[in-house]
């Protein structure tokens, strides 16, 4: 590994206040991945040598890099170790439904129970999924979903917290109520008159991890389904989002079409 990049992981981390370590700890190898530092290929350090360097836990380094893992920026080899990735994420364009309609159905209700809105310094992944630089402010909703009395979803959802131009009106913050009974995306969808779009969903599969699995009532070590939501409005990156999505929530399915 390159000496500029050993220096630049292996300063202390400090994390922002409502903001866990995890989240500092993922920005940082994201930033270094991002901007080089850390090459398509080539293998990262391990948990103790990271948490050595940045003055962090093994159980915080081992979150943060499920988390990289999840988002594409990161493989991991069994027996080896982890890499860089060979092709970073790219945003796609691709339309796609709020959580509440993808987990719902005929006589299925799906209740959203909020943990959390917050405004927060984007993150290395966060940002560009909503057409800002890291660390400008971005809002986070983060919600559980709840169908027929189980927890079957972990989501997270992003947006600017700057101005943006939305529903024809000049560029100004977004103002969404949160009534504590839609996802974000669905409330956006309301202000907007379904104008978003178009989107992309990406699909992989990981572990639940430790402080998502109490909010799902499983093991942190239960597998679970990763839906990564990309949205867009005028040509631009709008929203951001990503699901947790656990096994009790059975088949999915997918809308497809034929193309002439």
């Amino acid at each position: 590994m390159h000496e500029d990049a050993v220096r630049f992981l292996s300063q202390p981390i400090a994390a922002q206040a409502g903001s866990p370590l995890r989240v500092a700890v993922y920005s940082r190898i994201a930033e270094a991945i991002r901007n080089n530092l850390l090459q398509p290929g080539s293998m990262l350090p391990t948990e103790t040598e990271l948490g050595t360097g940045m003055l962090v836990s093994r159980t915080v380094v081992r979150e943060a890099l499920m988390l990289l893992e999840e988002d594409g920026l990161i493989r991991a080899r069994r027996g080896v170790g982890r890499f860089v990735s060979d092709t970073l994420p790219r945003i796609g364009i691709e339309r796609i439904r709020p959580f509440e309609e993808v987990l719902g159905g005929p006589g299925q209700q799906v209740e959203i129970k909020r943990v959390q809105v917050v405004r927060q310094p984007a993150s290395e992944f966060a940002a560009p999924g909503v057409g800002i630089a890291p660390g400008e402010d971005c809002w986070l909703w983060e919600s559980v979903l709840i169908r027929d009395g189980e927890p079957v979803a972990h989501l997270q959802e992003n947006i600017s917290a700057l101005p943006v131009s939305f529903g024809g009106r000049a560029a100004a913050p977004l103002e969404i109520n949160d009534d504590g009974g839609t996802t974000l995306l669905a409330a956006l969808n309301k202000a907007g008159g379904r104008v978003l779009g178009p989107g992309e969903c990406q699909i992989s599969l990981s572990q639940v991890g430790p402080s998502r699995a109490k909010l799902l009532d499983l093991r942190a070590p239960d597998p679970v389904l990763v839906l990564t939501q990309y949205v867009r409005h005028a040509n631009r990156p709008l929203y951001l989002a990503k699901c947790l999505i656990a096994a009790r929530a059975g088949h999915l399915s997918v809308i497809q079409s034929l193309q002439s």
